[in-house]
Formats: structure tokens, C-alpha cells, sequence
């Protein structure tokens, strides 16, 4: 439905004689990361096995599929495409037969300097099979003179800028790998293993644990080479430290699920404390608060609960579908509002109604839904949204429309609003959007980013070069 499409989600976990099917459970809590494609590289002895294919994961993961990933170490990726069309040769985990063993890399995120250093590659006679940014590293990787992984990584990663989760498994370990600004999200945890001690599990959200028992141990850390083999866990740091991180704050706005713990912080917390500061920052005469489900429910939640105002159900999703708006074509999502909601008009006739939603990117979803509450006999409808404007696009592994195709960033508050057909528009601000994600804890400095996340969709600070790439957006997608 909305014009943001998630990124990628990875996934790793070493030392269980299940780890084939741990992965794929694991793909299935973060599949709202991606559902282009999904793919699996296990681990048996030093020799992978992998299983990998375009669509969701219950669907390319059958149980003969999955007998056929043995072994008690897998990696495994959801994706959407970011960076590279969406065709077989870019589904994750990318695989390689490097001198020293099989390399597998699940990769969360976008290189913005993929483009140079592919011209370069290619001009020392590398022959990409795919067009992902991914494939790079593979390279950068392969051509590394030593036989020692990590070493091989460190160097390949201080050569590349932008956001970079990465699960990579060789043939005798697991490394989980962060970018020194920390963009994505990555978490390290543990579970009690069958074949003795615990396994270590890594994925981009700690809602993976949940699902198979594992216990959070912590983030992997900005800049930061884990890795676990035989001889124990190793760990270490690569590049210059920067003076700060640029931590997605798209993360606790939209994209991770709202029972993750990202970046510390609850995002169910942050999203219902957003909607909490929305109602004193743009309080409205009405009888009832209504999210857009699913992803504005906890800051209705909040905005119910600060204005006194009741919270009611008034829009009804269909779960029985996935989230259109990831299709890759536009034919499909403009199907999406009708498909997947239907306004309850005994609930919403006569009434004025807050609708609260997590962003508003082209406007275009939020003038069907406020159509469709009018049409439901709503006397009044006022929008409001958990989340600054969205006036430029993302280039470090989100992909986003054109900076001329965000409303805001080509439109007045006024027109917005009459464009989507509200009475009132309200958005967060920067300076409540601060509070939110700081769980309340603001410095003096007023607006600008939160301290240590990256909010260049909202305010236009991009934290590192873009290397062209906002001269040809389509370039990631």
C-alpha cells in the first residue's frame, strides 16, 4: 500500500543440529523484512547446502526443501530489491567457492558507493552474475590474498560506505558484521543447543528470538566483525570510529515489528509514545481515534490515550494477505486499500474521526483511506500522521520514490491536507519524533536528527557521500 518498500532481513545461527529449520522459522518472523524472494546456505561439515527462490518463505521452503539443509550452522535472507531487479541470480544468500572455502552473504542494507568500485572491479576483469550490491563484497572479498576470513572481510569492508547488516558463513564459522554508523539493526543471541552448550543466534530483529526461544544477548555493535568457529567467539572492530552513528529511525517508525526491541528500545513503546506527542502537538475535536491497521494501531494507541478520546477499530484489515504495497508493481498496489481494508460504518457513520497513520510518502494511500471512511458516513475526518513530512529519499537500503513524487516535499500543509481529502492534517514533529525514539530523553538543541539515528528521509542530512546516487534513483530498485 505505501510507497516505502521494507528492506532486507538476515538471519544466522551456529551450533544446532537444526539450524536449517531454526532459519527458516526465523525468515518467517522478520518475512515483513522482504517478500520478493528467501534463500537458506546450511552448514554440514565443511560443505554448504542451499535452497533459494522468488516469493515468500512458506512457499519457497517445502518440506523436502528443507530436508535438504542439513548440517548445525545456516544462514538464511528475506529480501526485497533494493539494489539489483528481482530475478533468481540475486536472491540471497549470494554463495561462492572462494581459495579457501564456500562463502555465503546475506546482506541487510545499500553500499552507496557500489557503482565505483564495480566500474573498478570490473576493469581488473571481475564477471558479476548478478546486479545486486552484494556481489561486490563477494569480490572485493575473493581477491584478497589471505586465507584468514576475517581478515579478508575487514579489509573488503574498509573499502565500501553505506549501510551493511551482514550473516556471512564460511565453512568453518559464522560472522555477523555491522557498518561503523550502524544503519540496520543486528542482534546477537543465544539458545540452549541439543548437540551440547548453546547455539548463537544473529538476525535485524530480536522478534526472530521470540519465535525460537533464543534469549537477546545484545547488538552487534557498529563497526563490529563477530564471528564464531571452533575456537570459541572472536571479535573486532574495522575503520575509523565515526563521531556518531546514523541508526535508522524508519525502523521504530514503520518497517521493524512492533514486538522488536530495536536499537534498545521498544518499538511498540516508541510508536505509542509517538502518538502520545501527536495528540498534544495536533490535538482534534472528535469523538473517535481510528488507526490505519496495522502500523498506525500503537500510535493510535497513544494518541487515544493523551487526548482522552476513545480508540476504536473503525478501519478492519484483512490478514489473509501480505503487504500489497511490496509488490513490485503499481497495477497491483493500487488494488492494495480496497484488497486489504474495508471502514466499519456502524461504527464511523455521524462520527468525527482522528485517523492515525505512521507516515504519509506520495499521499496517494491516504486519500483512498480517507475516502473510504467518508464513504463509510464519517461526518468529519482529520489525519494525522506519527511521523515528520517525508521530503527526500532513502539510499541506504529502503527504497523510496523520487524526491518529486513525496507530497511533502512538493506541497504546502494545505494542500496536502486538500489532496487527501481531510479536514485538518497534523504531523509529528522532529522535536516530538526526538522524544519518541529517546523514550523521552532529549538534549536542548531542539529539532534536527535524533541523536544518533539517521532521519535524512525527514530533514535531508544524509550522513555519508551518496556518490551519485540521487541523481538516478532508479538505480535502486
Amino acid at each position: 500500500m505505501k510507497s516505502w518498500r521494507d528492506e532486507c532481513g538476515v538471519f544466522g545461527i551456529w551450533n544446532h543440529p537444526d539450524a536449517g529449520r531454526l532459519t527458516y522459522l526465523g525468515l518467517y518472523a522478520i518475512q515483513h523484512r522482504g517478500q520478493e524472494s528467501a534463500g537458506i546456505v546450511s552448514l554440514r561439515g565443511e560443505q554448504h547446502h542451499h535452497h533459494k527462490g522468488l516469493g515468500l518463505v512458506g512457499d519457497v521452503f517445502t518440506e523436502e526443501a528443507l530436508n535438504h539443509l542439513p548440517g548445525a550452522a545456516a544462514v538464511g535472507h528475506v529480501r526485497y530489491s533494493t539494489t539489483g531487479l528481482n530475478f533468481l541470480n540475486n536472491v540471497q544468500p549470494l554463495t561462492a567457492q572462494l581459495l579457501n572455502g564456500p562463502v555465503a552473504v546475506a546482506h541487510n542494507g545499500n553500499i552507496v558507493n557500489s557503482e565505483p568500485l564495480r566500474q573498478d572491479l570490473k576493469g581488473r576483469g571481475a564477471i558479476f552474475q548478478g546486479t545486486n550490491d552484494t556481489e561486490i563484497l563477494l569480490h572485493m572479498v575473493a581477491r584478497h590474498p589471505s586465507s584468514d576470513l576475517s581478515e579478508c572481510l575487514r579489509s573488503a569492508l574498509e573499502e565500501v560506505e553505506g549501510a551493511f547488516s551482514l550473516a556471512v558463513l564460511s565453512h568453518k564459522a559464522l560472522f555477523a558484521v555491522r557498518d561503523p554508523l550502524g544503519f540496520r539493526p543486528l542482534v546477537l543471541g543465544e539458545m540452549p543447543s541439543p548437540a551440547g552448550g548453546v547455539a548463537l543466534v544473529v538476525a535485524s530483529e530480536t522478534c526472530a528470538f521470540d519465535l525460537i526461544g533464543a534469549r537477546f544477548r545484545r547488538e552487534i555493535e557498529p563497526g563490529e566483525i563477530f564471528w564464531v568457529d571452533a575456537d570459541g567467539e572472536h571479535s573486532e572492530f574495522f575503520g575509523e570510529k565515526p563521531a556518531r552513528t546514523a541508526k535508522c529511525v524508519f525502523e521504530h517508525v514503520y518497517f521493524a515489528r512492533p514486538d522488536s526491541v530495536v536499537f534498545g528500545r521498544s518499538v511498540y513503546e516508541t510508536r505509542r509514545e509517538a502518538g502520545r506527542i501527536l495528540a498534544r502537538e495536533n490535538p482534534a475535536d472528535a469523538d473517535l481515534i481510528v488507526p490505519v491497521p496495522d502500523s498506525g494501531v500503537p500510535a493510535a494507541i497513544g494518541f487515544s490515550a493523551e487526548s482522552g478520546v476513545p480508540f476504536e477499530l473503525g478501519i478492519i484489515r484483512n490478514h489473509y494477505i501480505g503487504r500489497t504495497f511490496i509488490q513490485p508493481h503499481q497495477a497491483i498496489r493500487d488494488f492494495g486499500v480496497k484488497i486489504k481494508l474495508n471502514p466499519q460504518s456502524a461504527i464511523l457513520k455521524g462520527k468525527k474521526v482522528v485517523v492515525v497513520d505512521d507516515s504519509l510518502v506520495r499521499g496517494t494511500t491516504s486519500r483512498k483511506i480517507i475516502a473510504l471512511v467518508r464513504a463509510a458516513g464519517a461526518a468529519e475526518v482529520h489525519l494525522r500522521i506519527a511521523a515528520p513530512p517525508t521530503t527526500g529519499p532513502c539510499y541506504y537500503g529502503v527504497d523510496t520514490p523520487e524526491k518529486s513524487q513525496l507530497i511533502a516535499a512538493t506541497h504546502s500543509l494545505d494542500r496536502i491536507c486538500e489532496f487527501v481529502g481531510a479536514d485538518s492534517l497534523g504531523y509529528l514533529s522532529m522535536g516530538g519524533l526526538r522524544e519518541a525514539v529517546s523514550g523521552g530523553s532529549v538534549d536542548a538543541k531542539g529539532g534536527g536528527s535524533a541523536d544518533g539515528y539517521c532521519a535524512a528521509c525527514f530533514d535531508g542530512e544524509y550522513p555519508t557521500p551518496l556518490y551519485g546516487m540521487e541523481k538516478s534513483p532508479s538505480s535502486r530498485s
